[in-house]
């Protein structure tokens, strides 16, 4: 008989792809300085993938401009590098001893693109949510192959795993709209 906990593993996993996809949307750059989309920008400080917020302080001093002012100046032309290398869209500015990172005001081309970007996140995530969805089937399909549950057992877990499936596609279309709402909202 499979319950619940068996169930816990695949329902952590799913919640897991929610939060993801909550830190790809954070660091998506909508026209306000945000820290946030340096989360995922590293460079590299003596052979090790370090990230930006371990090497630098970052200040926001208004609410269209980021500073980041490393504790050890001989990597501020890594960090330069590092943020002309992502898909961030911005020109740091490099004055020798920080760097400014001056956030445009959007415009419509750019609120266009981005509401893409918000979608394909969702996407990749909805995709993500149905391959954990498929791990689980076939791990019960397995017990149930292996006699360790009843047919009947297997269509209860697979209804189980197709609700908590569409619950958390659920969840993530809701995040996909809250996050184009704020973006349209700019």
């Amino acid at each position: 008989m499979a319950d619940r906990s068996d169930y816990k593993e695949y329902t952590d996993r799913m919640e897991k792809t929610c939060s993801v996809l909550v830190e790809s949307f954070n660091a998506v750059r909508a026209g306000r300085a945000n820290a946030a989309v340096l989360d995922r920008i590293s460079i590299d400080y003596y052979g090790t993938e370090t990230p930006i917020q371990q090497v630098a302080s970052i200040a926001t001093p208004d609410p269209r401009t980021l500073t980041i002012q490393p504790w050890d100046g001989s990597v501020l032309k890594a960090i330069e590098k590092s943020i002309q290398a992502s898909d961030l869209g911005i020109n740091p500015q490099n004055d020798g001893r920080m760097i400014r990172l001056v956030f445009p005001q959007l415009t419509e081309e750019r609120r266009r693109d981005l509401a893409k970007q918000v979608k394909k996140y969702g996407e990749e995530a909805k995709v993500a949510i149905r391959n954990i969805r498929r791990d689980a089937m076939e791990r019960f399909k397995k017990q149930q192959k292996a006699s360790e549950i009843t047919e009947d057992d297997f269509k209860n877990v697979e209804k189980d795993m197709q609700k908590e499936t569409d619950n958390y596609i659920k969840k993530i279309d809701e995040l996909c709209a809250k996050k184009e709402k704020e973006l349209s909202e700019i």
